[in-house]
């Protein structure tokens, strides 16, 4: 576990030193902002006392922030053939995604941790229920855990960050629509499964405020996958 978090720091400074992190979440504080309190259904025509419409935001803007957060994960120290460098020291492959991984989920705590002062903001206005609002913000972090499965995977088979962040994208289209749209179209088992693949359907149940075991081990499963096939990518290429 030290090494994990050596590799999580590294990667952490490299983001910072390099300003992406920061534009990132300026990025992201930006558009949930300008979405959540100024443009079209803004917060105070909700007529209660609710961060639905940021989790609403949220859900889009962290699916295209995501990708673009963990494109450089592997793809750069592909391109740079640091990958190999690093593969030689005693850092396994489960250490050095593990490291990535932990880095990205930090990142995108810090940039919902900093949308802090809406919950104050609309505490305000009326009784806000904190367990639906923290019950929101833990889905959101599982939903990131998932995609920055996928993005690490996605940037694991490219040397490209442009071509890493598309195949993220891709990826997550399928969980984030296309699933969701294939079930609506079918009955029965089939509908039940292409359903149960749709992100959506969990996301909304644990930010109305239920937390279902079916949810966390969706949520994992897809987290576990995308880590899993970037550590046997790297195998084979070691």
């Amino acid at each position: 576990m030290n090494t994990v978090w050596i590799m999580a720091k590294k990667e952490l400074r490299s983001y910072f030193d390099s300003l992406i992190a920061y534009v990132m979440i300026i990025i992201f504080l930006g558009f949930s902002g300008f979405f959540t309190w100024l443009y079209g259904s803004d917060i105070f025509f909700v007529g209660q006392a609710s961060l639905r419409t940021f989790f609403g935001i949220a859900y889009w803007t962290l699916f295209f922030f995501i990708p673009a957060l963990t494109m450089k994960s592997i793809a750069e120290e592909n391109h740079s053939g640091t990958l190999e460098l690093l593969l030689t020291k005693p850092v396994n492959e489960w250490q050095l995604v593990g490291g990535k991984y932990l880095a990205n989920l930090i990142i995108i705590f810090v940039a919902l941790f900093l949308t802090f002062p809406y919950v104050i903001t609309v505490s305000s206005i009326g009784n806000l229920d904190q367990g639906a609002v923290l019950l929101g913000y833990f889905g959101l972090l599982l939903m990131s855990s998932a995609y920055i499965g996928i993005g690490i995977f996605a940037s694991s088979i490219s040397q490209n960050q442009i071509v890493a962040f598309l195949i993220a994208l891709f990826i997550g289209l399928f969980f984030h629509i296309i699933f969701g749209v294939i079930a609506s179209t079918f009955t029965g088992a089939l509908g039940h499964i292409f359903s149960y693949l749709d992100i959506s359907t969990h996301y909304e149940s644990i930010s109305r405020g239920v937390l279902d075991t079916k949810d966390l081990i969706y949520f994992l499963s897809i987290t576990f996958l995308g880590l899993f096939f970037s550590v046997t990518k790297l195998a084979k290429r070691n």
